[in-house]
């Protein structure tokens, strides 16, 4: 394999040090920016980061890249994704724009269940394609790596299909057995008895996470214990979706079992901020589904400067927040949850590897990484979110070549 020279950069930007995650307004803000830089790689990780001035000969084949113009940053890391499933909502985000509220199109059957059923439909190779289709979206986002979800099938089969799609897409394949009850059992608990005796044993084979919805008409904090204590008994490192509509013991619960992060906090208040800033269970926020349910903003603030750790995500489904696009996620993070861009750059590369268990290789631009670069149309990396909404991915570089 060749090595790959990016050359002649207006500024390679990556978070500094080698600690994660990071946590507080210092650690978050400091950066190591090289101005007039180049990036080579080697072997699909990165070899050396420097001035061009310093660049020395290249030994061997190498392919060169011109940079020129552009500002380097890791590649992003979309640590909260559902971005296998099947069908459409756009009729339901018709209702919802004329005032149906997202409790009360699932409880009419719509929403997650709805889903269910065109993800049921579609086999597993239709889900692949269907992932396929969702993850060139993200790479062409600067999305590297990425997490998704299964909790769409809600039977054994779709369950288990959906997790090794994502794993054969590369993902980080995390079991949402508990997303919502499904139309053929009775009650929660019914279901939990299913899905801990029938699919548990072998999507701890596939997940390297288990997940759940834990709110006002999906689970409540006691089957979410239930839940958890089993998935972490097999072996799976755990997450909750959490605070989303209400603040129901999914924060204190995460802090209890040790899970690796709690994700949505929109109904946060401040005795969760405490709570998460006093444990290691990274808060992972998600400012595009509290756009798209008009919903309030996660209290990111509060949560960097009471030193929690935070990650940002795009949550992408297609119910509630139908964007696949971290660079938007940053851009509502600066404008709509105060957060400094430093900090939404640490947020959605180093530690949202954290959060994957994947921050020894991803989510910075250092000799060891992996060689995932995403290279901004831009002289100045503040552009990721300063630009909202816009087309400023020049190029994106994974596993030392280029994508596109």
């Amino acid at each position: 394999m060749a090595k790959l020279l990016v050359r002649d950069l207006a500024q390679a930007v990556s978070p500094a040090g080698t600690q994660a995650a990071l946590r507080g307004r210092e650690a978050m803000r400091s950066l190591d920016v090289v101005e007039d830089a180049y990036v080579l790689c080697d072997d699909g990780r990165i070899a050396a980061v420097g001035r061009m001035s310093d660049l020395g000969r290249v030994e061997g084949e190498v392919e060169e890249l011109d940079g020129s113009g552009c500002a380097a940053i890791p590649g992003l890391v979309d640590c909260h994704t559902h971005a296998v499933f099947a069908g459409s909502r756009v009729g339901e985000f018709e209702l919802r724009s004329g005032g149906a509220t997202y409790e009360e199109l699932h409880a009419a059957g719509g929403g997650i269940l709805s889903t269910v059923s065109a993800t049921r439909a579609a086999g597993e190779q239709g889900l692949a394609e269907a992932l396929a289709l969702h993850r060139s979206w993200m790479l062409a986002s600067g999305t590297t790596t990425f997490e998704a979800k299964s909790g769409y099938g809600l039977d054994r089969e779709t369950e288990l299909a959906m997790l090794r799609v994502v794993r054969d897409a590369g993902g980080s394949p995390t079991w949402l057995g508990a997303h919502a009850v499904p139309p053929e059992f009775d009650d929660a608990d019914a279901y939990l008895d299913f899905a801990l005796a029938e699919v548990l044993p072998e999507a701890a084979k596939l997940a390297e996470a288990a997940d759940v919805f834990l709110e006002r008409g999906a689970f409540d904090a006691v089957q979410a214990r239930r839940y958890l204590e089993a998935c972490r008994a097999a072996g799976l490192r755990l997450r909750l979706h959490a605070d989303q509509f209400t603040e129901g013991g999914g924060i204190p619960l995460a802090a209890e079992l040790g899970a690796v992060s709690v994700d949505h906090l929109e109904a946060t208040g401040p005795d969760g901020v405490k709570t998460l800033a006093a444990s290691d269970v990274a808060a992972v926020l998600l400012p595009v589904a509290a756009l798209f349910l008009g919903r309030p903003m996660p209290p990111a603030r509060a949560l960097v400067d009471e030193g929690a750790i935070v990650a940002l995500a795009t949550d992408f489904n297609p119910g509630s927040a139908f964007c696949e696009s971290l660079p938007l996620v940053a851009g509502l993070a600066c404008t709509q949850m105060q957060m400094a861009p430093a900090e939404v750059l640490a947020a959605c590369t180093v530690n949202a590897a954290h959060v994957l268990g994947r921050a020894d290789r991803a989510g910075r631009l250092a000799p060891g990484y992996d060689a995932d670069i995403v290279l901004l149309d831009a002289s100045d990396w503040r552009y990721l979110p300063y630009h909202l909404g816009g087309n400023h991915i020049a190029q994106v570089i994974q596993g030392g070549k280029p994508t596109a």
